[in-house]
């Protein structure tokens, strides 16, 4: 441990930030929410909340060992963290220089908890919850844990390569986005998927959640500077416009596809803050401006590919966060500099080619890892106790068959 004495400001700063990264759960189950059927949509909320409960106790038991417990060979921490053993007041170095150790757990714990609940858009109104529940726990272990150490954990072995990932472009985007996909190939579309109508009930909603994820993705890109500083600010000021263009470019693209919907320009505000999330700490506002232009039709002409293939990934997880955040990723290969981040590495537009190749290492290795591993699991618990509610309950909805209780009455 080290003697490092704490930093009040940056300490200050931090507990903000985990606050606003815990606010974007709710924020999330209410931009989903939005989007499916009112009979569905306790069932939607349910499916996001629950991970503060279950999340916030598996991080604490042996999760966070698992992530940034000290290294075994690259691949994962060891369990000298289990039950936040050694996570106290007092500063780790290799970590949280100026803040309690405890409290990076903490603001660690706030990703832990949002990025399984990412997953959950490929397979609303149509899951069980008792099988979701074991997918859930059975995922953050396999996938988010050990992909967090690989990338973001002292002698991690993506980490040691310099793949350059400031708030989870491949531990949070990338893993939830390809893990949606193959959920959604295993479990099949919804019943009567796509030529019954599925439109979403309260766009309020959604767009209640974009405000709140926005606000809270404040604290994600810059609070994971881990300290009140320049690269902190450069950080906010890169999310703010990465999803500020991407939102007017999915606007245009909404429009002359036939008018500017709200929803869609909430989408596009998603996509955008989605793209930057690896590079926010590593680039120009300028550059960000560039991530989130090319983001929005990416990720627009991605929901075109998805609906033209009739694969029911509801609520375009794969599109919006695995697609953005690739370009993300890779545009941070391109545009990093060393003059936003000392801490970083230059990219190919700063006389650095080989950063773009080890941005791609990590880009694919986070794809496999998520997609096999979901592919493998979910399968398992289909085949075993089955991931599908039966037909009639899924024709009642998901409020009433799998929890008792309605919405609106």
């Amino acid at each position: 441990m080290s003697t490092a004495v704490i930093n009040t400001g940056d300490t200050a700063w931090m507990l903000v930030c985990c606050s606003l990264v815990l606010m974007m759960t709710p924020a999330l189950a209410f931009f989903y929410g939005g989007m499916v059927r009112r009979k569905n949509i306790l069932s939607t909320l349910t499916l996001n909340y629950v991970f503060m409960a279950l999340i916030g106790v598996q991080w604490v038991l042996y999760g966070f060992s698992l992530a940034f417990g000290p290294d075994i060979a690259g691949v994962v921490g060891s369990l000298a963290h289990v039950g936040f053993a050694g996570v106290g007041a007092a500063p780790n170095g290799q970590y949280s220089a100026g803040i309690p150790f405890s409290l990076f757990a903490a603001f660690q714990m706030m990703f832990a908890v949002i990025t399984p609940a990412l997953v959950t858009g490929a397979f609303v109104e149509r899951v069980r919850f008792k099988t979701f529940l074991l997918f859930a726990l059975i995922w953050s272990t396999l996938v988010y844990d050990p992909l967090c150490h690989w990338v973001w954990g002292v002698g991690g072995w993506l980490r040691e390569l310099g793949v350059l990932d400031f708030a989870g472009g491949t531990v949070v985007h990338i893993a939830a986005g390809f893990s949606a996909l193959a959920f959604a190939m295993v479990v099949g579309p919804r019943k009567g998927f796509p030529k019954a109508m599925m439109e979403p009930h309260n766009i309020p909603y959604t767009l209640l959640g974009t405000g709140l994820l926005w606000v809270g993705w404040f604290g994600f890109n810059a609070g994971s500077a881990l300290g009140a500083n320049g690269v902190a600010a450069n950080a906010l000021i890169t999310t703010n416009t990465s999803g500020a263009t991407a939102g007017l470019v999915w606007m245009l693209l909404s429009w002359l596809d036939g008018r500017p919907s709200a929803l869609g320009l909430a989408t596009g505000m998603v996509v955008g803050l989605a793209a930057v999330t690896p590079a926010s700490g590593f680039v120009t506002p300028l550059s960000a401006m560039v991530i989130g232009a090319v983001a929005a039709p990416l990720s627009y002409y991605a929901i075109r590919f998805r609906i033209k293939r009739g694969l029911d990934e509801s609520l375009d997880v794969w599109a919006c966060h695995g697609i953005a955040s690739t370009w993300g990723m890779l545009a941070t290969g391109l545009l990093a500099t060393k003059a936003v981040n000392p801490d970083g590495a230059n990219g190919l537009f700063y006389g650095n080619p080989s950063q773009v190749g080890i941005q791609l290492v990590g880009m694919v290795v986070t794809m496999v890892l998520a997609f096999g591993v979901t592919y493998v699991v979910a399968k398992a618990l289909d085949w075993s106790i089955g991931l599908r509610v039966p037909d009639i309950e899924e024709e009642v909805g998901l409020d009433i068959s799998s929890h008792g209780e309605r919405a609106y009455s």
